[in-house]
């Protein structure tokens, strides 16, 4: 897809072309979990923390989950310079492969007493942009 900005990088040294790219994971959610919180451990490994200021520092990025009874497809749309693709994707396997959200706890409460979310990682493949998915790409692209 032919779809490119020229961006800075979050530090400003250096000026790429930003590209966007797929990826699509599998994940058995265990009862009971929060379906979004995957997709909020996705965002903490790009960015950081899964509510932060726009824009993401590393790649601007969309999940879109579909639970299937506790199976859950998840698609990752991203925009990134073409030579940190990788380190995108690892980011991303990696946090889904923790198996939970990192989550904090309230001052005094002990981290057991805070519910998490857990999940087992399936599988994850790099996918290639849809075309009912040009339009999204383009806004991600464009930062």
């Amino acid at each position: 897809m032919p779809v490119t900005v020229r961006t800075g990088r979050p530090d400003g040294t250096i000026r790429g072309v930003r590209r966007p790219f797929a990826h699509e994971f599998v994940l058995v959610l265990a009862p009971g979990g929060d379906e979004r919180a995957p997709g909020a451990a996705i965002t903490a490994a790009l960015c950081g923390h899964w509510d932060h200021p726009p824009p993401c520092p590393l790649a601007s990025h969309h999940t879109a989950i579909a639970n299937e009874h506790g199976t859950l497809r998840l698609r990752t749309l991203f925009a990134t310079e073409p030579d940190r693709a990788d380190e995108v994707r690892a980011r991303m396997t990696t946090a889904l492969a923790a198996g939970h959200l990192p989550v904090a706890h309230p001052p005094g409460e002990p981290a057991a007493a805070t519910p998490r979310t857990r999940w087992r990682l399936v599988t994850g493949r790099p996918s290639e942009v849809r075309p009912d998915e040009a339009e999204h790409a383009r806004r991600l692209v464009a930062g």
